[in-house]
């Protein structure tokens, strides 16, 4: 593992305002970080596992040591993706927290049950959005201590 190579970040967020609004509140935190993006659930899974469209990523490629994801997304959703990455025992320990604007109480508890390691609801208010991406941002790529990938 190289300990100068940038932090590897997956965002998946369909909506084009969220994910320029997370971009730019990611950036702001000044870490050294490579953020990659998937417009739906099909998309970040092939990222996550190489397949599909990501296959020529390599089954070598470092996994990202967070996943923003959205819940709302288009062909695979969000509940789907977070089941089948905690399902897989190569891809369960990678820390998930779920940004979504849905308030059901139902879509928290299932997200939980999967073993979602964060839940936030975006805020609307822009300072606030900006503000809750950098202190997740700064926790889970800062204070948090993940697994090495080579432990996966």
């Amino acid at each position: 593992m190289n300990i100068n190579a940038p932090i590897e970040i997956l965002l998946v967020e369909d909506d084009a305002n969220d994910l320029e609004l997370a971009l730019i509140a990611l950036k702001k935190n000044k870490l050294d970080i490579n953020i990659h993006v998937a417009r739906d659930g099909e998309e970040a899974l092939d990222f996550l596992f190489s397949r599909g469209s990501q296959a020529t990523r390599g089954t070598n490629a470092p996994p990202p040591k967070l996943i923003l994801l959205d819940l709302k997304l288009p062909k695979v959703t969000g509940i789907e993706v977070l089941k089948e990455l905690k399902n897989n025992p190569l891809t369960r320990p990678i820390p998930v927290a779920v940004m979504t604007s849905s308030k059901q109480p139902r879509d928290m508890i299932e997200c939980y049950q999967l073993g979602a390691n964060s839940y936030i609801q975006k805020p609307i208010d822009f300072g606030h959005f900006e503000q809750t991406i950098k202190d997740l941002g700064y926790y889970w790529l800062t204070v948090n201590q993940s697994l090495p990938p080579e432990s996966f």
